[in-house]
């Protein structure tokens, strides 16, 4: 059974939502390619939005954006 790709797109939004709520600046972001970035930008705020909100750990597990 062959697996999918997964976007590219989705994976790097939740590669950054997993730096911003694990408290890594945004310079840690490995793309130059504008979209890319552009994703990896929004995961890392939404991320960093959590950690600030608490929202780390058990209390964050609906958060997940890999679950969505």
């Amino acid at each position: 059974m062959k697996r999918q790709k997964r976007d590219r797109f989705q994976r790097a939004y939740v590669h950054g939502y997993k730096a911003g709520i694990g408290g890594r600046s945004r310079d840690d972001c490995p793309s130059q390619d504008v979209n890319i970035r552009e994703y990896w930008m929004s995961g890392w705020r939404e991320g960093r939005g959590d950690q600030w909100s608490g929202m780390t750990g058990v209390s964050g597990i609906h958060k997940n954006p890999m679950v969505t």
